[in-house]
């Protein structure tokens, strides 16, 4: 059976329907006026969504790999967090790994153990955590995302840094990366911590642009050509992270979907630019990590 067509617009609507208005019913109805046919977006629907069945990459078991569940002291109440390291390694630099807007879910799991194997201390926290944790439906920790406030994020992630600062098997050097949602977190934290010293940011929402004097981390940002929600913030943040002689990398992927490096998603994914990005960061944060 022929993969149904999937149209530029029909990616719009799913990206409007995670990111903005979490209405599943009213995204089915555009979908399906787009596809033609209630079967149609039937069929396209969970192409464009995350597919948890394709998110282990690198398995969980993988005997190259150290990997536990833990908890840090956060604001309000304890964070759990997922980590991986190299097997038998003792002082890593380490990076925090945060996750997108469906929380500490498989496919960010698979992505701290593909960080982990690049040799780093890598530490996904569950920024759900003061919530109860991450749920197993997406739209719900869609909503939930939400209703946390912004100061306990931060606080959250202060902590996660210190926390990561003094881990038995950490050089005290740390990085973060993070996805649409989480890369938006990692623009902030660089605002909020001077322990940060890199930080890669996919397809995230920008600082603001007053907050920028406050950044010392070395920033990378990755950006996808399609992408013209979080695309409007690039220009503004340029000029305010140049103003203020920061070190900054800006890439931008044309032709590609916002969440082009989520691999479980087969209508957003590319390879290309996924792989190059990663490549990038990779070599960005040995730089600067040490």
């Amino acid at each position: 059976m022929d993969q149904p067509r999937i149209t530029q617009a029909m990616i719009d609507a799913y990206d409007e329907y995670t990111h903005l208005t979490l209405d599943r019913r009213a995204f089915m109805q555009k979908l399906r006026m787009l596809a033609g046919s209630g079967a149609a977006a039937a069929a396209i629907a969970p192409l464009l969504a995350a597919s948890q069945a394709a998110a282990e990459v690198i398995p969980a078991d993988d005997d190259r790999l150290t990997t536990t569940d833990l908890t840090y002291r956060g604001a309000p109440s304890d964070i759990k967090a997922y980590a991986a390291m190299p097997k038998d390694a003792t002082k890593l630099p380490a990076v925090l790994v945060i996750h997108e807007n469906r929380g500490l879910n498989a496919h960010i799991k698979d992505v701290t153990r593909r960080m982990a194997l690049e040799g780093f201390l890598a530490v996904a926290p569950d920024m759900l955590s003061p919530s109860g944790g991450t749920p197993d439906n997406e739209d719900k920790a869609r909503e939930m995302i939400g209703q946390i406030t912004s100061d306990i994020y931060g606080s959250n992630l202060l902590a996660a840094v210190e926390f990561l600062k003094t881990h038995p098997n950490s050089t005290g050097n740390v990085g973060a990366i993070g996805f649409c949602w989480g890369g938006g977190q990692v623009n902030r934290l660089a605002t909020l911590s001077p322990d940060l010293k890199a930080g890669v940011a996919y397809y995230g929402a920008q600082a603001k642009a007053e907050d920028v004097p406050d950044i010392s981390a070395a920033l990378m940002l990755h950006y996808a050509g399609l992408d013209e929600r979080i695309n409007a913030g690039i220009d503004a943040y340029k000029a305010a992270l140049e103003a203020n002689k920061k070190d900054v990398q800006i890439f931008i992927y044309d032709g590609v979907n916002h969440a082009f490096n989520n691999d479980t998603s087969a209508a957003r994914y590319n390879k290309e630019a996924a792989d190059l990005a990663w490549a990038r960061t990779v070599e960005f944060l040995k730089q600067k990590l040490g």
